[in-house]
Protein backbone atom coordinates (compact mmCIF):
# COMPACT_ATOMS: atom_id res chain seq x y z
CA UNK A 1 0.00 0.00 0.00
CA UNK A 2 0.79 3.96 -0.91
CA UNK A 3 0.54 6.00 1.44
CA UNK A 4 -0.33 9.62 0.05
CA UNK A 5 -1.05 11.26 3.25
CA UNK A 6 -0.59 10.41 6.60
CA UNK A 7 -1.51 12.12 10.13
CA UNK A 8 0.46 11.79 13.41
CA UNK A 9 -1.54 12.91 16.70
CA UNK A 10 0.90 13.65 18.84
CA UNK A 11 4.80 14.77 18.37
CA UNK A 12 6.86 14.41 21.19
CA UNK A 13 10.22 12.13 20.71
CA UNK A 14 8.25 9.23 19.39
CA UNK A 15 5.43 11.28 17.61
CA UNK A 16 8.05 13.48 15.71
CA UNK A 17 10.05 10.33 15.20
CA UNK A 18 7.41 9.08 12.71
CA UNK A 19 6.93 12.95 11.22
CA UNK A 20 10.94 12.56 10.05
CA UNK A 21 10.70 9.38 8.50
CA UNK A 22 7.76 9.96 6.84
CA UNK A 23 8.46 13.31 5.64
CA UNK A 24 11.61 12.02 4.61
CA UNK A 25 9.75 9.21 2.63
CA UNK A 26 8.30 12.04 0.57
CA UNK A 27 4.59 11.65 1.91
CA UNK A 28 2.85 14.64 3.28
CA UNK A 29 1.89 14.97 7.41
CA UNK A 30 -0.45 16.58 9.52
CA UNK A 31 0.10 16.44 12.92
CA UNK A 32 -2.01 17.29 16.02
CA UNK A 33 -0.30 18.38 19.06
CA UNK A 34 -1.73 20.90 21.50
CA UNK A 35 2.00 21.61 23.25
CA UNK A 36 2.42 25.42 21.99
CA UNK A 37 6.29 24.36 22.24
CA UNK A 38 5.53 21.20 19.16
CA UNK A 39 6.97 22.49 16.37
CA UNK A 40 10.36 23.88 17.34
CA UNK A 41 10.84 20.59 18.88
CA UNK A 42 9.20 18.37 15.85
CA UNK A 43 11.87 21.35 13.79
CA UNK A 44 14.89 20.12 16.00
CA UNK A 45 14.03 16.52 15.28
CA UNK A 46 13.25 17.34 11.73
CA UNK A 47 17.29 18.78 11.98
CA UNK A 48 18.61 15.45 13.62
CA UNK A 49 17.27 13.17 10.86
CA UNK A 50 17.69 15.12 8.10
CA UNK A 51 21.78 15.08 8.91
CA UNK A 52 21.65 11.18 9.99
CA UNK A 53 19.73 10.80 6.19
CA UNK A 54 22.51 12.97 4.44
CA UNK A 55 25.02 10.87 5.16
CA UNK A 56 23.11 7.71 4.11
CA UNK A 57 22.41 9.75 1.40
CA UNK A 58 25.71 12.10 0.26
CA UNK A 59 23.95 12.26 -3.26
CA UNK A 60 20.71 14.32 -2.10
CA UNK A 61 17.52 13.60 -0.18
CA UNK A 62 14.12 13.24 -1.31
CA UNK A 63 11.42 15.40 -1.72
CA UNK A 64 10.29 16.03 1.52
CA UNK A 65 6.81 15.88 2.06
CA UNK A 66 4.45 18.66 3.40
CA UNK A 67 4.40 18.95 6.90
CA UNK A 68 0.92 21.06 8.34
CA UNK A 69 0.25 21.62 11.72
CA UNK A 70 -3.61 20.87 12.30
CA UNK A 71 -5.70 22.62 14.71
CA UNK A 72 -7.32 19.83 15.73
CA UNK A 73 -7.39 15.87 15.83
CA UNK A 74 -10.57 16.15 13.08
CA UNK A 75 -8.52 18.15 10.83
CA UNK A 76 -5.27 16.43 11.32
CA UNK A 77 -6.93 13.32 10.29
CA UNK A 78 -9.08 14.01 7.39
CA UNK A 79 -7.74 12.17 4.23
CA UNK A 80 -5.13 10.20 5.79
CA UNK A 81 -4.23 7.19 4.54
CA UNK A 82 -2.47 5.52 7.64
CA UNK A 83 -2.49 7.68 11.16
CA UNK A 84 0.36 7.35 13.87
CA UNK A 85 -1.30 7.92 17.55
CA UNK A 86 2.14 8.66 19.80
CA UNK A 87 0.34 10.66 22.84
CA UNK A 88 1.88 9.63 26.69
CA UNK A 89 1.06 6.43 28.11
CA UNK A 90 -2.37 7.06 29.84
CA UNK A 91 -5.39 4.49 28.51
CA UNK A 92 -7.78 7.33 29.61
CA UNK A 93 -5.95 9.45 27.49
CA UNK A 94 -5.67 6.88 24.24
CA UNK A 95 -9.01 5.68 24.79
CA UNK A 96 -9.97 9.87 24.15
CA UNK A 97 -7.86 10.30 21.52
CA UNK A 98 -8.45 7.03 19.77
CA UNK A 99 -12.46 7.52 20.02
CA UNK A 100 -11.71 10.77 17.88
CA UNK A 101 -9.58 9.68 15.32
CA UNK A 102 -12.02 6.73 14.90
CA UNK A 103 -14.71 9.30 14.64
CA UNK A 104 -13.22 11.37 11.88
CA UNK A 105 -10.90 9.35 9.93
CA UNK A 106 -11.57 7.81 6.81
CA UNK A 107 -12.68 4.42 7.02
CA UNK A 108 -9.97 3.11 4.84
CA UNK A 109 -7.55 4.08 7.23
CA UNK A 110 -5.43 2.07 9.49
CA UNK A 111 -4.46 3.52 13.17
CA UNK A 112 -1.22 2.62 14.39
CA UNK A 113 -0.03 3.45 18.06
CA UNK A 114 3.22 3.81 19.20
CA UNK A 115 2.25 2.69 22.64
CA UNK A 116 4.79 0.99 24.69
CA UNK A 117 3.08 -1.61 26.34
CA UNK A 118 -0.31 -1.02 26.52
CA UNK A 119 -3.10 -4.06 24.90
CA UNK A 120 -4.42 -3.05 21.70
CA UNK A 121 -7.45 -4.63 23.12
CA UNK A 122 -8.02 -2.30 25.42
CA UNK A 123 -7.67 0.75 23.91
CA UNK A 124 -9.60 0.02 20.81
CA UNK A 125 -12.54 -0.87 22.92
CA UNK A 126 -12.88 3.60 22.65
CA UNK A 127 -13.44 3.44 19.13
CA UNK A 128 -16.99 2.36 18.48
CA UNK A 129 -16.93 2.73 14.52
CA UNK A 130 -13.73 0.74 13.24
CA UNK A 131 -11.90 -0.57 16.10
CA UNK A 132 -10.76 -3.73 13.33
CA UNK A 133 -8.54 -1.12 11.65
CA UNK A 134 -6.15 -0.51 15.23
CA UNK A 135 -2.80 -1.94 15.54
CA UNK A 136 0.01 -1.45 17.84
CA UNK A 137 2.85 -0.19 15.92
CA UNK A 138 5.50 -0.20 18.49
CA UNK A 139 9.03 1.67 17.34
CA UNK A 140 11.87 1.89 19.15
CA UNK A 141 13.70 5.63 19.30
CA UNK A 142 15.37 7.15 16.68
CA UNK A 143 12.40 6.26 14.87
CA UNK A 144 13.92 7.43 11.37
CA UNK A 145 16.49 5.49 11.56
CA UNK A 146 15.72 2.14 14.05
CA UNK A 147 14.22 0.17 11.47
CA UNK A 148 11.71 -2.24 13.85
CA UNK A 149 8.25 -1.58 14.30
CA UNK A 150 6.39 -4.44 16.76
CA UNK A 151 2.90 -5.07 14.80
CA UNK A 152 0.23 -6.54 17.44
CA UNK A 153 -3.06 -7.03 16.64
CA UNK A 154 -6.25 -7.20 19.44
CA UNK A 155 -9.42 -8.83 19.56
CA UNK A 156 -11.03 -6.57 17.13
CA UNK A 157 -8.02 -6.46 15.01
CA UNK A 158 -9.15 -7.79 11.26
CA UNK A 159 -6.09 -10.20 9.74
CA UNK A 160 -5.95 -7.72 6.83
CA UNK A 161 -5.29 -4.65 8.98
CA UNK A 162 -2.23 -6.54 10.57
CA UNK A 163 -1.07 -7.20 6.29
CA UNK A 164 -2.25 -3.77 5.30
CA UNK A 165 0.16 -2.49 8.31
CA UNK A 166 3.24 -4.13 7.87
CA UNK A 167 2.91 -3.22 4.43
CA UNK A 168 2.66 0.71 4.60
CA UNK A 169 5.99 0.16 7.61
CA UNK A 170 7.79 -1.69 5.47
CA UNK A 171 7.03 0.52 2.35
CA UNK A 172 9.16 3.38 4.43
CA UNK A 173 12.27 1.26 5.04
CA UNK A 174 11.24 -0.67 8.06
CA UNK A 175 11.03 -4.30 9.51
CA UNK A 176 7.75 -5.41 10.92
CA UNK A 177 7.38 -7.60 13.15
CA UNK A 178 4.02 -9.34 14.25
CA UNK A 179 4.16 -10.56 17.54
CA UNK A 180 2.08 -13.76 17.82
CA UNK A 181 0.39 -13.36 20.99
CA UNK A 182 -1.01 -10.10 22.53
CA UNK A 183 0.75 -9.05 25.81
CA UNK A 184 1.61 -6.11 27.91
CA UNK A 185 4.80 -4.70 26.50
CA UNK A 186 5.74 -7.34 23.74
CA UNK A 187 8.69 -8.35 23.19
CA UNK A 188 11.26 -5.89 22.46
CA UNK A 189 9.99 -3.93 26.33
CA UNK A 190 10.09 -7.07 28.20
CA UNK A 191 13.47 -7.54 27.03
CA UNK A 192 14.45 -4.02 27.46
CA UNK A 193 12.73 -4.46 31.29
CA UNK A 194 14.46 -7.41 32.71
CA UNK A 195 18.14 -5.76 31.66
CA UNK A 196 16.62 -2.54 33.07
CA UNK A 197 15.76 -4.11 36.24
CA UNK A 198 18.91 -5.93 37.06
CA UNK A 199 21.04 -3.18 36.01
CA UNK A 200 19.13 -1.15 39.02
CA UNK A 201 20.07 -3.95 41.23
CA UNK A 202 23.90 -3.57 40.30
CA UNK A 203 23.96 -0.07 40.54
CA UNK A 204 22.11 -0.15 43.56
CA UNK A 205 24.50 -2.56 45.83
CA UNK A 206 27.53 -0.96 44.56
CA UNK A 207 28.83 -3.61 42.10
CA UNK A 208 29.68 -1.49 39.20
CA UNK A 209 28.68 2.39 38.36
CA UNK A 210 26.16 3.31 35.48
CA UNK A 211 29.21 3.79 33.48
CA UNK A 212 30.68 0.24 34.27
CA UNK A 213 27.44 -1.15 33.10
CA UNK A 214 27.26 0.73 29.84
CA UNK A 215 30.55 -0.12 29.09
CA UNK A 216 30.31 -4.18 29.66
CA UNK A 217 27.10 -3.44 27.28
CA UNK A 218 28.57 -2.06 24.40
CA UNK A 219 32.67 -2.99 24.79
CA UNK A 220 30.88 -7.00 25.01
CA UNK A 221 27.62 -8.55 23.66
CA UNK A 222 25.97 -5.13 22.65
CA UNK A 223 28.26 -5.29 19.30
CA UNK A 224 27.10 -9.25 19.21
CA UNK A 225 23.36 -8.27 19.64
CA UNK A 226 23.48 -5.68 16.98
CA UNK A 227 24.03 -7.83 14.42
CA UNK A 228 23.45 -11.61 15.34
CA UNK A 229 20.37 -11.60 18.22
CA UNK A 230 20.47 -12.84 21.34
CA UNK A 231 20.23 -17.30 20.12
CA UNK A 232 21.96 -16.76 16.89
CA UNK A 233 25.25 -15.71 19.01
CA UNK A 234 24.17 -18.35 21.40
CA UNK A 235 24.07 -21.50 18.80
CA UNK A 236 27.35 -20.21 18.23
CA UNK A 237 28.63 -20.39 21.77
CA UNK A 238 27.58 -24.37 21.95
CA UNK A 239 30.28 -24.88 18.99
CA UNK A 240 29.61 -27.24 16.44
CA UNK A 241 26.96 -29.36 18.34
CA UNK A 242 25.04 -25.80 18.47
CA UNK A 243 22.13 -24.94 20.57
CA UNK A 244 21.48 -27.90 22.00
CA UNK A 245 24.35 -28.05 23.62
CA UNK A 246 24.60 -24.72 24.64
CA UNK A 247 21.46 -25.27 26.27
CA UNK A 248 22.71 -28.73 28.34
CA UNK A 249 25.90 -26.78 29.31
CA UNK A 250 23.81 -23.50 30.78
CA UNK A 251 20.74 -24.53 31.43
CA UNK A 252 21.08 -25.32 34.76
CA UNK A 253 22.67 -21.99 35.66
CA UNK A 254 18.62 -20.68 35.16
CA UNK A 255 18.19 -22.35 38.79
CA UNK A 256 21.49 -20.56 40.35
CA UNK A 257 20.82 -17.60 42.30
CA UNK A 258 22.48 -15.53 39.81
CA UNK A 259 19.82 -12.99 39.58
CA UNK A 260 17.09 -10.00 41.21
CA UNK A 261 15.45 -10.63 38.23
CA UNK A 262 11.42 -11.34 40.13
CA UNK A 263 12.39 -8.36 42.59
CA UNK A 264 12.16 -4.71 42.13
CA UNK A 265 14.30 -2.44 44.08
CA UNK A 266 12.61 0.05 46.17
CA UNK A 267 12.19 2.95 43.67
CA UNK A 268 12.75 5.26 46.34
CA UNK A 269 14.62 9.66 45.69
CA UNK A 270 18.08 7.29 47.01
CA UNK A 271 18.17 5.39 43.97
CA UNK A 272 17.15 8.21 41.73
CA UNK A 273 20.01 10.55 42.65
CA UNK A 274 22.53 8.04 42.60
CA UNK A 275 21.82 6.83 38.90
CA UNK A 276 21.26 10.63 38.20
CA UNK A 277 24.54 11.65 39.47
CA UNK A 278 26.41 8.66 37.89
CA UNK A 279 24.76 9.33 34.77
CA UNK A 280 25.71 13.04 35.32
CA UNK A 281 29.57 12.18 35.82
CA UNK A 282 29.33 9.84 32.49
CA UNK A 283 27.74 12.32 30.16
CA UNK A 284 26.98 15.53 31.58
CA UNK A 285 29.82 17.05 29.41
CA UNK A 286 27.13 16.65 26.24
CA UNK A 287 23.87 18.28 25.68
CA UNK A 288 21.22 15.99 24.77
CA UNK A 289 21.38 17.57 21.30
CA UNK A 290 24.88 16.29 21.22
CA UNK A 291 24.21 13.02 22.39
CA UNK A 292 21.83 12.59 19.46
CA UNK A 293 24.34 13.36 16.96
CA UNK A 294 26.47 10.94 18.25
CA UNK A 295 24.05 7.88 18.65
CA UNK A 296 22.92 9.15 15.39
CA UNK A 297 26.19 8.70 13.31
CA UNK A 298 26.76 5.91 15.04
CA UNK A 299 23.70 3.62 14.26
CA UNK A 300 24.36 5.18 10.44
CA UNK A 301 28.03 3.89 10.47
CA UNK A 302 27.25 0.32 12.31
CA UNK A 303 24.03 0.08 9.48
CA UNK A 304 26.02 0.96 6.90
CA UNK A 305 29.20 -1.29 7.94
CA UNK A 306 26.64 -4.48 8.51
CA UNK A 307 25.30 -3.45 4.54
CA UNK A 308 28.88 -4.11 2.98
CA UNK A 309 28.76 -7.49 4.54
CA UNK A 310 27.57 -11.01 3.60
CA UNK A 311 29.83 -10.83 -0.09
CA UNK A 312 27.92 -7.37 -0.36
CA UNK A 313 24.18 -8.64 0.40
CA UNK A 314 24.06 -6.87 3.96
CA UNK A 315 23.79 -8.50 6.84
CA UNK A 316 21.04 -8.65 9.46
CA UNK A 317 19.93 -4.89 9.39
CA UNK A 318 22.67 -3.89 7.02
CA UNK A 319 20.74 -5.84 4.17
CA UNK A 320 17.69 -4.02 5.13
CA UNK A 321 19.45 -0.48 5.40
CA UNK A 322 20.84 -1.24 1.94
CA UNK A 323 17.68 -1.93 0.14
CA UNK A 324 16.20 1.05 2.58
CA UNK A 325 19.15 3.56 0.67
CA UNK A 326 18.46 2.29 -2.36
CA UNK A 327 15.07 2.95 -1.96
CA UNK A 328 15.64 7.11 -1.19
CA UNK A 329 17.90 7.35 -3.85
CA UNK A 330 14.75 6.30 -6.70
CA UNK A 331 13.05 9.18 -4.66
CA UNK A 332 15.67 11.59 -4.67
CA UNK A 333 16.19 10.97 -8.63
CA UNK A 334 12.33 11.60 -9.41
CA UNK A 335 12.60 14.91 -10.55
CA UNK A 336 9.15 17.02 -8.75
CA UNK A 337 6.72 18.34 -11.34
CA UNK A 338 5.65 21.78 -11.05
CA UNK A 339 2.43 22.61 -10.75
CA UNK A 340 2.07 24.72 -13.72
CA UNK A 341 3.62 21.89 -16.17
CA UNK A 342 1.02 19.18 -14.15
CA UNK A 343 -1.43 22.04 -15.42
CA UNK A 344 -0.02 22.32 -18.68
CA UNK A 345 -0.09 18.97 -19.35
CA UNK A 346 -3.36 18.01 -18.28
CA UNK A 347 -5.24 21.32 -20.33
CA UNK A 348 -2.84 20.16 -23.65
CA UNK A 349 -5.33 19.38 -25.93
CA UNK A 350 -5.25 15.32 -27.28
CA UNK A 351 -4.00 14.60 -30.88
CA UNK A 352 -7.35 12.55 -32.71
CA UNK A 353 -6.46 9.43 -34.16
CA UNK A 354 -6.01 9.31 -37.60
CA UNK A 355 -5.97 6.90 -40.51
CA UNK A 356 -9.50 5.47 -42.47
CA UNK A 357 -12.20 4.12 -41.97
CA UNK A 358 -12.57 0.52 -44.03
Amino acid sequence: MTITKAAAIGGGVIGAGWVARLLLNGIDVSIFDPDPEASRKVDEVMKGARRAYRQMLPGGLPKEGKLTFARTIAEAVADADFIQESVPERLDLKHKVLAEIDTHAPANAIVGSSTSGIKPSDMQVAMKKHPERLVVGHPFNPVYLLPLVEIVGGEQTFPEAIEVAKEIYASIGMKPVVIRKEIEAFVGDRLLEAAWREALWLIRDGICSVEELDDIMRYGFGLRWAQMGMFQVYRIAGGEAGMRHFMAQFGPCLSWPWTKLMDVPEFNDDLVDLIAGQSDEQSGQWSIRELEKIRDDNLVAIMDALSKQNKGKGWGAGALHKDYVKQLGKLAAKKPVSKAAAKAKAEKPKKKASGKRG
